[in-house]
C-alpha cells in the first residue's frame, strides 16, 4: 500500500486529515503512518497545524494553511512556569491558531495588552510551577483564562502589603496602580487590563472579584477555596474601546508627532520607568511611525524589564522601526545598552 499517495489523495478530498485517518483506513500503527507523515512534512509538501488532540496536516502553502488556521478558535496550554515569556507565549498563539485573524485593530490592541499583562503578572509574582493558558473564540467575542497554582494575588497582598484579610487586599487592588514589588513594577496592569474588559474576573482563595464594565458595577463574592489565582477576560468584537483611549484618560502623556517621527519625552510623564506595563502603555500606537525616539532627560532610572520590552521584546516584534534613546544618564544608558546586549 502507498500510504504517501493515500495521505495526498486524503488532502485532496478533504483539505486537511489526522494521523486518526490514516491508521483508521490502513490499520497500521500510528507511530508507523507518522513516519510517512514526517517525510511528507520534510518535503514541504504538507504541513502541521494545531497541537495535540486539535492537531492535523494541511498541504502546503499560505493560502491553504491560513484557510485552516481560520477554523483553530481554541487553545489550550499548560507551560512550566521557567524562563517562560509571555511574548513568545502570544506569538505561538497567533501563529498556530486563528484567533486573531481578521479582528478589529482595537480588539488585537486590547487582548495584546490584557493577555500579556496577566500573562507576565503569573510568571513573575505566582511562584507557581505551571501556569494554565485557555484562549477562546467565538461570533461574538474573545476570552482567555489564565490559572497558576501559587501564592494567590489576594495573599499576596495581604502578606506583602500586612493587610488583615482578603477584603482589605481588595480594596488596596480597587485603588490602582498598587503593587507588591514596586522595585520592578508599577501596578498599572491589572487597573488597565480592568477598563479594557468586557468581564474580567479574578478567583483567588476564598473570594471572587468581578469587574463587568457592561453594566459599569464591580462584585465581590465569597467562593468554595481556589488555589493559586484564576483569571478570565473577555471582550465584545463589537466594543469600541481602544487601549490607547484608556491610558490617555488616566496618564498625562507628552508626545510630539510628525508622519514619520515621534519623540516622547518621558521625565513630562512623571513617573519612574520600571515595568513592562509602563513600557507597553507608552508604546501602543507607535508601531505606525519609522522612528520613535525616547527622550530620558531628567529621568534618574529605568528598569530592566521597562528596557527589555523597549529594546529587545518590542523592536524584535517592530525590526523595521528605528529606536533611539537620548539624554540617558549613566544607569538609564546601562538598562538599554543590557537590553541590545540580551537581543544580540
Amino acid at each position: 500500500m502507498d500510504i504517501k499517495r493515500l495521505i495526498l489523495n486524503k488532502l485532496a478530498k478533504k483539505g486537511e486529515i489526522k494521523t486518526a485517518d490514516i491508521v483508521k483506513r490502513t490499520g497500521f500503527s500510528r507511530a508507523y503512518v507518522n513516519r510517512f507523515m514526517q517525510e511528507l512534512r520534510n518535503k514541504g509538501t504538507i504541513i502541521l497545524i494545531g497541537k495535540a488532540n486539535a492537531a492535523r496536516y494541511i498541504k502546503s502553502g499560505e493560502k491553504s494553511r491560513a484557510l485552516a488556521m481560520k477554523n483553530i478558535k481554541r487553545i489550550h496550554r499548560i507551560m512550566y512556569n521557567k524562563n517562560l515569556s509571555e511574548d513568545i507565549v502570544l506569538d505561538g498563539i497567533k501563529k498556530d491558531t486563528g484567533t486573531f485573524m481578521e479582528i478589529p485593530e482595537n480588539i488585537s490592541g486590547i487582548l495584546n495588552y490584557a493577555f500579556l499583562e496577566i500573562l507576565n503578572n503569573a510568571i513573575e509574582h505566582s511562584g507557581s510551577g505551571k501556569i494554565e493558558v485557555l484562549m477562546q473564540r467565538d461570533d461574538e467575542g474573545i476570552d482567555f483564562n489564565i490559572n497558576d497554582k501559587g501564592v494567590g494575588i489576594f495573599n499576596n497582598i495581604m502578606r506583602k502589603k500586612r493587610l488583615q484579610n482578603e477584603t482589605e487586599a481588595i480594596q488596596d487592588l480597587l485603588k490602582g496602580k498598587q503593587t507588591t514589588d514596586p522595585e520592578s513594577h508599577s501596578g498599572e496592569g491589572i487597573f488597565f487590563t480592568s477598563k479594557a474588559a468586557d468581564i474580567f474576573i479574578i478567583k483567588s482563595s476564598f473570594k471572587k472579584i468581578i469587574f463587568d464594565n457592561i453594566i459599569e458595577d464591580i462584585f465581590i463574592k465569597d467562593i468554595k477555596r481556589t488555589k493559586g489565582t484564576k483569571v478570565f477576560f473577555r471582550v465584545n468584537m463589537l466594543s469600541k474601546k481602544k487601549i490607547e483611549n484608556i491610558f490617555k484618560q488616566y496618564t498625562d502623556e507628552s508626545f510630539e508627532f510628525s508622519k514619520t517621527y515621534v519623540t516622547v519625552k518621558l521625565y513630562k510623564l512623571g513617573s519612574e520607568y520600571i515595568s513592562r506595563s509602563q513600557a507597553r502603555r507608552i508604546l501602543t500606537g507607535l508601531d505606525k511611525f519609522k522612528t520613535i525616539v525616547f527622550d530620558f532627560n531628567n529621568v534618574k532610572t529605568a528598569g530592566q524589564a521597562f528596557a527589555d520590552e523597549v529594546f529587545r521584546v518590542w523592536k524584535r516584534r517592530y525590526p523595521g522601526i528605528e529606536i533611539i534613546a537620548k539624554n540617558a544618564n549613566e544607569n538609564v544608558d546601562f538598562m538599554i545598552k543590557r537590553a541590545l546586549a540580551n537581543k544580540e
